[in-house]
């Protein structure tokens, strides 16, 4: 199934960046970023934010945006079957130069999991230096790590604010 990513959630005053690698079924089908119940990226910014839990995707993306956080996907485009990642195939990455030169405050990237971290380092080659993180994540199909432990990593983003 060919699969295109959403637009960023972004404002001019974002100052972190945080990455996926593409929409899963659920997310594409709801139009909305981490759409699947089960996982646990809104549950985590919520959390970080000290914000009460939402289920709102309108709140969801004001969270972000007043908190200068912006959330987009490193693929563009991709074909794949299902939602994981490693059936990923045919990939493009998003323009990330362009992106950068019109978030110029972003300093420090953040990657949901190691497959969109490796993505970005295959496909994106930018002049400037960011702060990188790889974060665990958030996706049901990783469930290697407790609720509590991903929580825990994903928590460098409230020192960067």
């Amino acid at each position: 199934m060919k699969s295109f990513s959403f637009a960023p959630i972004s404002s001019p005053n974002s100052k972190i960046l945080i990455l996926g690698t593409m929409p899963g079924t659920k997310s594409l089908e709801l139009n909305q970023y981490y759409g699947h119940n089960q996982n646990n990226f809104w549950k985590f910014m919520f959390q970080i934010l000290g914000e009460e839990f939402s289920n709102d995707y309108e709140i969801r993306k004001t969270l972000l945006i007043k908190n200068d956080i912006a959330l987009w996907d490193v693929l563009q485009f991709c074909e794949r079957v299902g939602s994981l990642d490693s059936a990923i195939k045919n990939e493009i990455a998003n323009d990330f130069e362009d992106f950068l030169e019109k978030h110029p405050k972003i300093e420090s990237i953040f990657f949901n999991g190691q497959k969109s971290a490796a993505f970005f380092k295959k496909y994106v080659h930018l002049n400037k230096e960011y702060k990188t993180f790889t974060l665990p994540s958030t996706s049901p199909a990783n469930a290697g790590k407790a609720f509590q432990d991903k929580l825990t990593e994903w928590n460098v983003i409230k020192s960067l604010l």
